[in-house]
């Protein structure tokens, strides 16, 4: 696949230069650029993502970073028994505990929401960092939903991060999921009230709590273009 000439593969992660450099030179720069590729298109074009890490799995498929690379994009693209298998062996290869949520979650992908909860419930969470054992609750709520246990899911997100009232990175997808499986509830004031919160937190514009909670408070957004067109066919009918 054409690799864009501004890509020198200088652009990846230092730790993951470093396990390139067990490759020879030429090799690990081609890894390197496929890699970039990779996570410059996952967010936008999943399915272009997918397609370099392909080619970077078929360069360099025993480096522990192109595995995991690999996992993302196919998760990305909803693969997820092949996403399952690349952090699988990822995690093998480092020892390393950080993919165990994402892990977890390509359980519920494939239709096990009952391993996911157990995959909660290991001791390998212990060892995941603040992050990780956020990411962990939200995987367990959405597990939780999968089973139509609703009451459970809400529970399970009822934690010392979701009240805090110090803003970190997730706390936005955090007040997201708990207004939204309260919604699901019938439990409406109450989501209002953390898609609100959800607002406050999301600077970067990762949720869609600001469309929800106008929805909620009766809102509708009418498309500019939409609203041309119809102001057009009115004064079109307007002419007969």
């Amino acid at each position: 696949m054409p690799i864009p000439e501004d890509v020198t593969g200088d652009e990846i992660d230092k730790d993951v230069r470093q396990e390139l450099q067990s490759l020879p030179k030429t090799l690990a720069d081609d890894v390197a650029k496929n890699l970039v590729m990779v996570a410059r298109l996952i967010d936008e074009d999943p399915e272009g993502a997918y397609g370099y890490s392909k080619v970077a799995l078929r360069l360099a498929s025993r480096v522990a970073a192109v595995r995991e690379a690999a996992g993302f994009a196919a998760y990305a693209n909803q693969k997820y028994s092949e996403a399952l298998a690349e952090f699988r062996a990822a995690r093998r290869m480092t020892g390393n505990v950080d993919l165990w949520p994402v892990m977890a979650d390509c359980e519920r992908g494939l239709g096990r929401p009952e391993k996911a909860l157990d995959m909660a419930g290991a001791p390998e969470v212990h060892k995941l960092d603040k992050a990780g054992q956020v990411e962990m609750r939200l995987v367990a709520a959405g597990a939780r939903r999968d089973m139509g246990q609703l009451d459970a899911a809400i529970v399970t997100l009822q934690s010392p991060e979701l009240a805090s009232s110090s803003v970190q990175p997730w706390t936005a997808r955090l007040r997201y999921a708990y207004a939204d499986a309260l919604l699901a509830a019938g439990r409406e004031r109450e989501a209002r009230e953390w898609f609100a919160k959800a607002v406050e937190a999301d600077r970067d514009g990762s949720t869609d709590a600001s469309d929800r909670l106008a929805e909620l408070d009766g809102v509708e957004f009418v498309d500019a273009l939409d609203e041309s067109e119809q102001r057009d066919e009115s004064e079109g009918d307007d002419k007969h």
